[in-house]
């Protein structure tokens, strides 16, 4: 199952290309540059472990590039994200968020059905990636 999450997400992977492309974009806006990788990508998991700290005023993508390689090489098997922040207002938004690295294999996710009271159904999404332990949820 292949996760869409963020900006590109139903098209194929980016090439390192064009992710260097999409972080000119991000530059150019004047936006940080954030690295974020993890092995729980659940659709409310908004907080994945970041990469040292946010890139503040980047003038070119190869130093962003060398850090998602770094990740890379030490995350092979995990999602990494590149998001761009807007700080000019005095607070943080994200003004793009991508996928620049997926797992070999995505496991996807199981949908819960609960029975509750006055016959009300609730659903869960729960991350097949949990059925394994921190740091053993994808194939190396």
């Amino acid at each position: 199952m292949r996760i869409t999450q963020g900006t590109f997400s139903y098209l194929p992977d980016l090439t390192d290309e064009e992710i260097a492309a999409q972080v000119q974009y991000i530059i150019d806006q004047g936006w940080a540059v954030m690295i974020e990788y993890t092995d729980d990508p659940h659709p409310r998991n908004t907080y994945w472990d970041m990469w040292g700290l946010p890139l503040f005023d980047i003038k070119d993508p190869a130093a962003v590039m060398q850090e998602l390689n770094e990740c890379r090489k030490a995350y092979p098997n995990h999602y990494i994200r590149i998001s761009g922040y807007n700080r000019q207002q005095g607070y943080q938004t994200t003004m793009i968020s991508f996928i620049c690295n997926r797992p070999k294999e995505e496991p996807g996710f199981e949908l819960v059905r609960t029975e509750w009271e006055d016959r009300q159904q609730k659903y869960q999404l729960k991350p097949y990636a949990l059925d394994k332990p921190k740091g053993q949820r994808y194939k190396s």
